[in-house]
């Protein structure tokens, strides 16, 4: 990917010639209630066009009174939400998107994602029923509820088994994504595929913010710890879905395109696998 990244205004072109915005606003254990709806106006206010949630964050409502109360064109947000494990199969994934459009208040969705590939409930079954989802998620894109669709969590071997029904390939793949873990199998993969790496937990769920390395070449670019890392996600040209409550720090998290990290720099924050926690396997999970 060759895009020049410049300002919160730039995009990225899904392989549907969809444009996503280069840094998305993530609302996960954001709580539901004036918490999140402010989140989401803030962030609306500070700039950020893309707003990322789930059914799973049980905030959908709040996050659409915060899109409402913005007053901002709908044509000008892109909003994310995603499929809950309980919800997989056919009619179940036609009543999720319905359920997730009503919660948020909108009557489309720019992007709706399978949220995890291997359910604990699932794992017999869990290929068909993500076929069956993803015929529901298609069906929905060309009935206009929804611009794109794609994955969350999906590795090789989950988006190979998709692949052999879809009628259309995944968009995104939503993965967890930071210096901790680069997950270069799946991101590489990901890339043969056109498919773009979205970013969820670009800090580390906050767990590089205080790590040695990151704080010393933070300072060497007067930049904050959770800037930097930023930084390296747009440089690596993934996604990335900064999550904050506070006005400053959602505010901070956009000042990203003014210096750039040296290749030397990079370097050292590649190599920093397992400075805090790495990817969980969906194979193993327990939901």
């Amino acid at each position: 990917m060759t895009v020049k990244v410049n300002s919160l205004n730039d995009t990225y072109e899904l392989n549907n010639g969809v444009k996503i915005p280069v840094v998305g606003f993530g609302t996960w254990q954001t709580p539901n209630g004036v918490v999140a709806e402010n989140a989401v106006l803030t962030a609306i206010n500070a700039g950020y066009r893309m707003i990322d949630t789930a059914a799973a964050y049980g905030n959908e409502e709040s996050v659409g009174k915060g899109i409402k109360e913005s007053g901002i064109n709908r044509y000008d947000l892109f909003v994310t939400t995603k499929l809950w494990n309980t919800d997989h199969g056919y009619q179940k994934t036609k009543m999720a998107i319905d359920t997730s459009l009503e919660k948020l208040g909108l009557n489309y969705l720019d992007l709706y994602l399978i949220h995890w590939p291997n359910p604990a409930a699932n794992r017999e079954h869990w290929a068909e029923l993500n076929a069956e989802s993803w015929r529901a998620m298609e069906d929905a894109l060309k009935a206009g509820k929804i611009r794109a669709i794609g994955v969350s969590n999906f590795r090789r071997k989950h988006l190979d088994e998709l692949l052999k029904t879809a009628g259309i390939r995944p968009a995104v793949n939503q993965i967890y994504l930071n210096p901790s873990d680069k997950q270069e199998s799946i991101t590489a993969y990901d890339d043969e595929l056109t498919i773009l790496n979205e970013a969820y937990s670009p800090l580390g769920t906050g767990g590089l913010l205080n790590n040695e390395t990151v704080k010393t070449i933070a300072a060497a670019y007067d930049k904050t710890a959770a800037q930097l890392l930023l930084r390296w996600s747009i440089q690596h040209h993934f996604l990335p879905l900064p999550k904050s409550v506070h006005p400053k720090y959602i505010a901070a998290n956009t000042e990203i395109f003014d210096f750039k990290i040296s290749n030397t720099d990079m370097f050292k924050l590649d190599g920093l696998h397992g400075a805090a926690k790495t990817a969980v396997d969906p194979d193993q999970t327990n939901f």
